[in-house]
């Protein structure tokens, strides 16, 4: 549009200039203006940052993550109400919505970068033996780093937080959640009783795949899997990668959840604002506001109502431990005053994930990075949001199967399987010889490749979180799972 209005602008100035005027400037900056108004209402704008904020608000909502963006955008809903979001980090950027730079994202200013402790046990290929383990630091959360790929867990996971006493997270009761919230864009999904369309998060299947993500489906097929929708009335079988993108662009719960309602009046987004603590009144144990930083200087905002905690698995026991919520023994050692003795920062669950078994495929179908480095590849992603920059961060497929340490009803599935047309090695070792220790990789670097990357366990002994930073004993027994 506005490349448009330029060339226009350039005309009028082409014809004005027989004349001796500098009265193109004129229309130019009418189109600027148009362009620039035209912005400040787009749905899909991006959210103000705002300065400066309110002494106070009903709702402080610390985190705008996967989870922030959505309690604010709900909560903002009830006009009578003031909310404001809190985020560490900055906002998205153009590359953020290119899906198959994903990898690409982590280890960059918008990752917290954590990394694990060294055991000797695990991570052994990693250099120092530390795992990375990415966290979004963004507007958006992981959401804007993550591979997209859009997965529900299984029913009877649901049904089993329900059976403990937590009512009202049923499977029966969340599906509605789930369907409110999605704006599936593939026609044969969205007519089913397990989806919807018309939601704030759009899911849909990449607009381009290899001839490899059908051999997958075919091999699951051939072992007697079904080829399903594993978001939909069962989870055991193969499918098409479903993703969180929107017109061949990543859509984070920032594109989803913020940018739609970014001038309700009553909504306020902070960004580079980082919480330092939650202000917790010792005698009535209430929240009152936070402490954060926010261009070097410390703040202070406080909540009428709640402060809302939604900074991720990690982030959100760091805040509690900071603020006197945790074990006392361990507040003890590093001088913070305990306000309530919690076992904070334990028995933190995570994937094991195993990538991956990689195996030569003999015709140029694979995606291999010098493949697809070509203007022509460029062009098609930014003028028609196709091709192989579309792809969910290389994951073409997936699928839940059983071993034989499954559920016997074969509807709880304990593996799950992420198909890429691709591997480590792809990128010639870029990404993994940065991380990892130095391999010879020269061999793989341009040979067609397919992969099974991150074989995800459903159920394993649970790790334990020994601080923010060290992870104890149960990561390893956890490997040995995977490696039995």
């Amino acid at each position: 549009m506005l490349f448009g209005l330029i060339v226009t602008a350039a005309a009028l100035k082409a014809a004005l200039g027989v004349v001796g005027t500098s009265l193109w400037l004129v229309p130019l900056l009418i189109a600027g203006m148009a362009y620039y108004r035209y912005d400040a209402v787009d749905p899909e704008s991006q959210p103000i940052d705002q300065y400066p904020l309110y002494k106070e608000y009903d709702f402080v909502v610390v985190g705008g993550g996967s989870a922030g963006a959505v309690v604010a955008n709900r909560l903002s809903e009830i006009t009578k109400w003031t909310v404001l979001l809190m985020e560490a980090g900055e906002d998205e950027n153009e590359i953020t919505d290119v899906p198959s730079l994903a990898a690409y994202l982590q280890l960059t200013n918008m990752d917290w970068q954590y990394k694990t402790e060294p055991t000797g046990r695990a991570c052994l290929g990693m250099k120092g033996g530390r795992c990375n383990w990415p966290r979004g630091k963004v507007l958006g959360g992981s959401s804007v780093l993550n591979y997209m790929l859009y997965v529900r867990g299984n029913r009877y996971d649901y049904d089993h937080w329900a059976s403990l006493g937590n009512y009202g997270w049923g499977y029966n009761d969340i599906l509605k959640y789930f369907k409110k919230s999605e704006d599936n864009r593939n026609p044969y999904l969205a007519r089913t009783n397990y989806h919807s369309a018309g939601g704030y998060l759009t899911v849909q299947e990449s607009p381009w795949r290899t001839p490899l993500a059908i051999a997958f489906l075919e091999a699951g097929m051939e072992i007697g899997y079904e080829n399903r929708d594993i978001n939909g009335e069962k989870q055991t079988g193969f499918m098409i990668a479903q993703g969180t993108i929107r017109r061949g662009s990543r859509c984070s719960t920032a594109k989803a959840f913020l940018r739609p309602v970014h001038l309700r009046k009553n909504i306020h987004i902070a960004l580079k604002s980082h919480v330092m603590r939650i202000l917790i009144n010792p005698v009535t144990m209430r929240a009152y506001g936070v402490l954060f930083i926010r261009n070097g200087v410390r703040q202070i905002v406080l909540a009428r109502r709640e402060v809302i905690l939604s900074a991720g698995a990690i982030n959100s026991a760091q805040i509690l431990l900071l603020s006197g919520i945790g074990p006392k023994e361990h507040l003890d050692k590093v001088g913070i005053p305990t306000l309530r003795n919690l076992k904070v920062g334990e028995n933190l669950q995570d994937h094991v994930g195993m990538g991956g078994l990689t195996f030569l495929v003999d015709k140029p179908v694979s995606i291999v990075q010098e493949r697809f480095q070509t203007i022509p590849v460029s062009l098609e992603y930014i003028m028609h949001q196709r091709g192989p920059m579309t792809t969910l961060g290389g994951v073409e497929g997936l699928a839940f199967v059983n071993t034989p340490y499954a559920n016997i009803s074969g509807l709880y599935p304990d593996i799950q399987f992420h198909f890429a047309p691709a591997s480590v090695n792809s990128d010639a070792g870029v990404q993994a010889c940065s991380e990892g220790e130095e391999r010879k990789l020269s061999k793989l670097e341009t040979r067609g490749v397919h992969g099974f990357g991150n074989i995800l366990v459903s159920q394993f002994p649970p790790m334990k979180l020994e601080s923010i930073s060290t992870i104890g004993e149960g990561w390893y027994h956890s490997m040995a799972c995977v490696i039995i």
